[in-house]
């Protein structure tokens, strides 16, 4: 067995000069920063005082879902001779903001992927590579709610 190991900073970068005085005196923004890759702006999301226009943690973890699913997809259609020209996830992510516990949690993902085969492609194994990439995923395997799969598919030269 091998042990993978992941490292990225956070730089929080929302002191605007009282620091966290109060709720009202922070910025909820941060960086998410590692040596060799582009840094990520990231804030709360805009429900919670963040940064609209930066991503939240909501959305990487959408994001995360969805990037491994494809990647799984992707690498098991290439071993099962169904070749794929185009893939377009528009995943959703709903959470439950359970404002009395003040404790949300993502209730479930949808993953919407539209998936372009070219001329040949069996359309029946493609269909069951989701659910296959779904069960190598590491993402879907690591978390504590459902990650579903509405894949459409499209055939072309």
């Amino acid at each position: 067995m091998t042990i993978h190991q992941y490292n990225v900073d956070i730089r929080w970068t929302g002191n605007t000069g009282e620091g966290t005085a109060s709720y009202q005196s922070y910025k909820r923004d941060f960086v998410i920063e590692h040596p060799q890759k582009p840094s990520i702006l990231g804030s709360a999301d805009s429900a919670y005082r963040g940064d609209l226009n930066r991503w939240n943690p909501e959305d990487l973890l959408v994001a995360s879902a969805s990037a491994c699913h494809k990647l799984w997809y992707l690498h098991l259609c290439a071993v099962n001779d169904i070749c794929v020209l185009d893939y377009v996830d528009h995943a959703v992510g709903f959470m439950d903001d359970a404002h009395l516990t003040k404790r949300g949690h993502i209730t479930h993902i949808i993953l919407k992927p539209h998936v372009v085969l070219k001329v040949g492609a069996n359309l029946d194994i493609a269909h069951q590579l989701h659910e296959q990439a779904h069960h190598e995923c590491m993402i879907a395997n690591s978390v504590n709610f459902p990650i579903l799969c509405e894949a459409s598919f499209e055939i072309s030269e």
